[in-house]
């Protein structure tokens, strides 16, 4: 079992009010990410008294897509046509896949939960676009694992949908983590960067006692994460990843290339911005992979994740309006010790450490986030930031489904 950890903000905003009761719910996180490489489940214990929230992570567990599923999940991401009837198979196996997670999280932690929250997959996710007439259009975002059969084969209320209500309001719906990094992470005096590396990268910017100055807390996607990595890995390799950063840790960095990366338009526009293997495809990678000439394939690994960490890096001098004294990373990428490694160096003079080394389970971050956001949704107060996704307005995020 995971080792119980306690986080604890106050909730001083309007945007995230509470009532002076006492309020303890124990609910599911669900969540899989860029890389589609399985469920991470967390059960957490979520209590609530006069203003103050705390979490506690009962169990985490990541459980993996039986191989043909993780193909098709895969292939949709890919732009591989599908009849409807072949999605809404899809749909139904990727929620299935979750509810037994669900189910498996509380066997695992020995508790029943009154709550679940789950993100679902996301299979396609286009940002907003502005016109020629200077009207932002509308963003699209796909996540299968409907929320409705989760309720039905668990028998719990489950919260999903959470990204429709930020693109209703003309938001990117992404990254919508930041509530729960304002809500467990922010620093009395510190400015702190939560940097998560899944498949993409994404940062929440928190400004000393952010929760009392959520105008000032901001987050966007800042770079490929672990994906062309993992891609890489398996095409060079034969492997799913770069376990430690071992391979590319033999190579030397192609640091021209690394610059000419940095230039491309979604690393160099200003946030709100978001984005997913739609930009950092497969076609993407081979592009990269044809400009390479001489070196070998470790070189290839170690210039990859020499970009990851160089996006990172100069996403915080162009856009942070101050430089943080702390940078928290969370997702797969913190287990890459050479990436971290290289993180510290082109982070100087922040100090680069793991979310664990403050008491937050860096593998399960997202899904407790989701959980968090079940919470707040079922209790009626906002789960966006407007500052972060540039939506018009604060919104509840996600739907509630019963079981029948």
């Amino acid at each position: 079992m995971t080792n119980p950890v306690i986080c604890q903000r106050s909730l001083n905003s309007p945007e995230i009010r509470s009532d002076s009761g006492i309020n303890c719910k124990l609910v599911i996180g669900l969540i899989s990410g860029t890389s589609v490489d399985g469920i991470d489940a967390a059960l957490v214990e979520i209590s609530e008294r006069q203003g103050s929230l705390t979490t506690k992570l009962i169990a985490g567990h990541t459980y993996a897509y039986d191989n043909e599923l993780r193909e098709q999940i895969l292939a949709v991401c890919a732009g591989q046509p599908r009849s409807l009837p072949q999605l809404c198979e899809l749909d139904d196996r990727i929620a299935e896949s979750f509810a037994k997670a669900a189910l498996a999280i509380m066997a695992k932690g020995d508790r029943a939960a009154d709550l679940i929250g789950s993100h679902g997959q996301t299979l396609f996710h286009r940002p907003p676009s502005l016109s020629a007439s200077d009207q932002t259009s509308l963003g699209y975002s796909v996540q299968f694992g409907r929320g409705a059969v989760i309720a039905e084969l668990t028998g719990i209320p489950t919260v999903s949908d959470f990204r429709a209500a930020d693109i209703e309001a003309g938001g990117q719906a992404a990254p919508l983590v930041p509530m729960a990094d304002v809500l467990l992470l922010s620093h009395d005096t510190k400015y702190r960067v939560c940097q998560n590396i899944g498949g993409i990268s994404n940062l929440t910017y928190l400004p000393p006692q952010a929760i009392a100055h959520l105008d000032q807390v901001f987050g966007f996607d800042n770079g490929a994460g672990n994906v062309l990595i993992d891609m890489a890995a398996q095409q060079l390799f034969g492997v799913s990843f770069d376990r430690h950063g071992a391979l590319a840790r033999q190579g030397v960095a192609n640091l021209e290339l690394v610059q000419q990366w940095l230039r491309q338009d979604f690393l160099v526009a200003p946030p709100p911005k978001s984005t997913g293997r739609e930009l950092f495809s497969p076609e993407y990678l081979a592009a990269r992979l044809a400009e390479f000439t001489g070196g070998n394939n470790h070189d290839i690994l170690a210039t990859l994740t020499e970009f990851t960490a160089q996006a990172i890096a100069q996403s915080y001098h162009d856009f942070l309006p101050q430089f943080p004294d702390q940078v928290l990373i969370s997702g797969g990428g913190g287990r890459n010790q050479y990436l971290m490694e290289r993180l510290q160096d082109v982070l100087q003079p922040a100090i680069v450490m793991r979310t664990d080394d403050l008491g937050l389970d860096s593998d399960f971050k997202e899904a407790i986030a989701f959980a968090l956001l079940a919470y707040l949704r079922v209790n009626e107060r906002y789960g966006n930031l407007p500052n972060v996704t540039g939506a018009k307005r604060s919104v509840l995020l996600g739907q509630i489904y019963k079981s029948l």
